[in-house]
């Protein structure tokens, strides 16, 4: 079989650089990715090029594609980072505010009632027990639901010596959301320009340390808060949630023509609650609200469907008492639903790191 981008990320995905003790697809070192049936072109991107690393790597990545597609080509460029001279980590122009995350990811949603928190909740806890260094930020300022999802209602962040944030840490997920900074019975009541101003502290100023995730929790819509982040940051992708009725279908559909309008890939949608699997039969699926909306809906806008999500009651158990699924049943049918669907988000950010551009925070005129 000819080899595709996949395999070729699935295969690079084994080489580590010793000095940094992650594979080189994690640390965002494979760019202009181009696969054909005989022949695999790329650049390796360096962070030290005078290290014994930098000298081997080009043939570890030959070796590693050879192993499985003897055949097969490889082209290869190493460049370095031009770190301090204008250029970001990530090779494209300088973020507006360095957040110190190789990859920050916004999870959206058209309309609010589809369970976009408890994605994002479970997202960054599948993606922290893969082994990934993963923060969430719940820039949903008038409805904060990260701390009780979490279980951290009571959590104060502090301020380091530094004078910046250090996020609240739980289930090896550093957090940060206006509910730490409100009391709980307490509307937050402010005009556009203060969430955004909260937004903005929240990505710069705060001591996340080197993350390879951070994950957006953002407020249903398209407001101000989703315009803040794409002028702010340079998001890697966007994953937009959906219930499979068509109602929420409408409202995704928006959501995804948002991202495409400001230039963010979409890395796909999330149909959460799929189907209804009854606790006494969990062997039976009950579509109560449609069947493969989603699906159909990313096939028609060219986009991946990254997870179907069950509904059940656990779920909702488990976001009240403040431990996401995946950490409190991770042998249920949602767990392994909510872990597929971080390990595809995972491979949708490498092809989509390998093969597209950076990201820019763009610049948006008001007449």
């Amino acid at each position: 079989m000819p080899a595709t981008p996949t395999d070729i990320i699935r295969a690079l995905s084994t080489i580590v650089e010793p000095a940094r003790e992650k594979d080189i697809i994690t640390l965002n070192m494979v760019r202009d990715l181009k696969v054909t049936d005989d022949r695999v072109s790329m650049t390796l991107m360096v962070k030290d090029p005078t290290a014994p690393f930098s000298d081997e790597v080009e043939g570890l990545v030959t070796k590693a594609i050879n192993d499985r597609y003897e055949d097969v080509a490889v082209d290869i460029n190493v460049d370095h980072e031009m770190i301090g001279l204008g250029m970001s980590a990530q090779g494209g122009a300088k973020q507006s505010i360095d957040t110190g995350a190789t990859n920050l990811i916004a999870v959206a949603s058209g309309k609010g009632g589809v369970g976009k928190s408890t994605v994002a909740a479970n997202l960054a806890v599948a993606l922290a027990k893969e082994g990934y260094d993963v923060g969430l930020v719940d820039a949903d300022i008038y409805g904060p639901s990260v701390p009780t999802m979490f279980g951290v209602e009571d959590a104060k962040p502090r301020v380091n010596e530094q004078r910046k944030i250090v996020p609240v840490e739980k289930y090896g997920v550093k957090l940060l959301s206006m509910g730490f900074l409100v009391e709980l019975d307490k509307a937050v009541i402010w005009r556009g320009p203060m969430v955004s101003n909260a937004v903005r502290q929240f990505l710069g100023d705060a001591e996340w340390g080197e993350l390879d995730y951070l994950v957006l929790d953002l407020p249903p819509g398209t407001g101000d808060i989703q315009l803040t982040l794409v002028q702010s940051v340079a998001l890697t992708g966007a994953v937009v949630v959906s219930t499979p009725q068509k109602v929420a279908l409408a409202d995704a559909r928006k959501g995804v023509a948002m991202f495409d309008n400001v230039q963010v890939p979409v890395l796909g949608i999330v149909e959460n609650m799929s189907a209804f699997i009854p606790p006494d039969m969990p062997d039976r699926k009950y579509f109560l609200f449609g069947e493969g909306g989603a699906r159909r809906l990313a096939d028609e806008l060219g986009v991946r469907l990254l997870g179907e999500i069950p509904i059940e009651q656990l779920v909702r158990e488990a976001g009240d008492v403040g431990t996401p699924a995946v950490e409190s049943h991770p042998d249920s049918a949602s767990a392994a639903a909510f872990t597929e669907m971080a390990r595809e988000v995972v491979m949708q950010v490498a092809l989509r790191n390998a093969g597209l551009p950076v990201t820019q925070s763009v610049e948006i005129l008001y007449k």
